[in-house]
């Protein structure tokens, strides 16, 4: 198996087997190997401006230096954005929220109406959340308290009952209940929220979800005075939520056509199933579709994407290159988030949202991060592979097929969602 398999965790067969066919499909033998080797020029690069030796340093250093220099570019970018205490939640919250919203990142998309939302809120009133605020009713409720802010609470306070109960409601939505606007941040207030997220964060180990159908991010309260690396952990995040949340947006948007259109977004909303199947034991998520053409500059892009989807609905950027421009200093991550390298047989990758993870968490060595990064590279793999007119025709027919002909896309979900977990052992949830 080559390097980038070792690296994903896939199984051996599987994962030759897929690159094998993407090399017929594409004709562009090796491309793999040339990733790889990329990879390890760019690591080497990176260690030796660390001060390491790239034949020499162990897994240990290496994570010891990266974690150093995260701890040196967070308090370095607290300070950019106006923090003097980079510690105090009290101070930097405010600030990362503000620094978000200023990023200069695509922040637009197409979401559920308010009013679609308030409607299905008093179709269905949440009881807990209700209790939880003081209300009698869903109307007192509305009348008073944020939408975007109720929406976004549900999973944290609402029963698993009541939460399938409401999700079924999504499949009579209609393309006529969306509309374009801004995604929003949401600060949920210590004082009105309390520990309501205690769960959530204890086991993604941050304090940020979001919305994708209300276009919205929420920033869950946090009960301690204090954190470490906060600017680093939480910023990065907001940022790849802005990218997350107009990913969805545009599959939206593109689907708009089939008939079953509240019945893909239902199913897309609980079991992610924007997938393509394109080789026998691979498939490329939206999200990789999404990457490549957002990377396109001065090119007309496919027909299958008109009338709905346009250009400007696939812009992307990463989190890194976002936070550069908000602080220069961070120069170091640019282009890294699908590099690690491989010493004494254990893994260590560049990915900053995976260092600055493990920083702000005090995870050991032995117990790193390393999802981002796995992502991420297997999202370049496809990337990759796309630049080539075989594959890139292959792919948007199939990706058409599925558009107007829902049949394709039911009948093949269950089996696409087994052969993704088959190629790639995913690592833990980012939530």
């Amino acid at each position: 198996m080559s390097s980038i398999g070792r690296f994903l965790q896939a199984k051996e067969k599987l994962f030759d087997q897929a690159i094998y066919q993407l090399d017929a499909l594409t004709g562009r033998h090796g491309a793999d190997v040339k990733l790889a080797t990329e990879m390890a020029e760019k690591a080497a690069a990176a260690m030796r401006e660390l001060e390491l030796d790239p034949a020499a340093a162990t897994g240990l250093e290496l994570y010891g230096a990266l974690i150093a220099r995260v701890k040196r570019h967070d308090d370095h970018l607290a300070r950019a954005i106006g923090g003097a205490d980079p510690s105090l939640l009290s101070e930097m919250l405010p600030l990362i929220i503000k620094a978000a919203r200023r990023a200069p990142t695509p922040k637009t998309g197409w979401f559920l109406k308010e009013d679609r939302a308030r409607a299905m809120l008093r179709a269905t009133p949440p009881p807990a959340v209700m209790a939880r605020l003081g209300h009698v009713d869903a109307d007192a409720m509305l009348a008073t308290e944020d939408v975007f802010e109720i929406m976004l609470s549900l999973r944290f306070v609402e029963s698993p009952d009541w939460l399938k109960n409401f999700n079924d409601a999504y499949v009579t939505l209609k393309p006529a209940d969306f509309e374009s606007r801004t995604i929003r941040i949401v600060p949920f207030s210590a004082a009105k929220w309390g520990d309501v997220a205690e769960h959530f964060i204890a086991k993604k180990r941050h304090n940020i979800t979001h919305s994708k159908e209300m276009g919205a991010i929420a920033v869950m309260p946090l009960v301690q005075e204090r954190m470490t690396g906060v600017t680093l952990k939480v910023l990065p995040l907001l940022c790849h939520y802005f990218n997350e949340i107009r990913l969805y947006s545009s599959y939206f948007k593109l689907i708009q056509k089939r008939r079953d259109f509240g019945r893909v977004l239902a199913d897309t909303l609980n079991a992610d199933l924007p997938l393509v199947h394109l080789v026998d034991h691979g498939h490329v998520h939206w999200r990789v579709i999404q990457r490549y053409y957002g990377k396109l500059t001065g090119e007309k892009h496919p027909e299958v994407f008109e009338p709905h989807l346009q250009p400007e609905d696939l812009h992307w950027r990463r989190a890194e290159e976002v936070l550069y421009e908000i602080d220069p200093e961070l120069k170091f991550w640019r282009g890294m988030d699908y590099v690690a390298t491989r010493l004494q047989d254990e893994d260590v990758t560049f990915n900053l949202m995976d260092v600055s993870l493990s920083y702000s968490n005090a995870v050991s060595y032995d117990d790193r991060y390393l999802y981002h990064f796995r992502e991420a590279l297997w999202n370049e793999v496809f990337a990759r592979y796309m630049g080539e007119p075989m594959l890139e025709k292959e792919l948007l027919e199939k990706l058409d097929n599925a558009i107007v002909e829902p049949e394709k896309l039911v009948a093949a979900s269950e089996n696409l969602v087994a052969t993704s977990e088959k190629l790639v052992k995913k690592g833990q949830s980012n939530g």
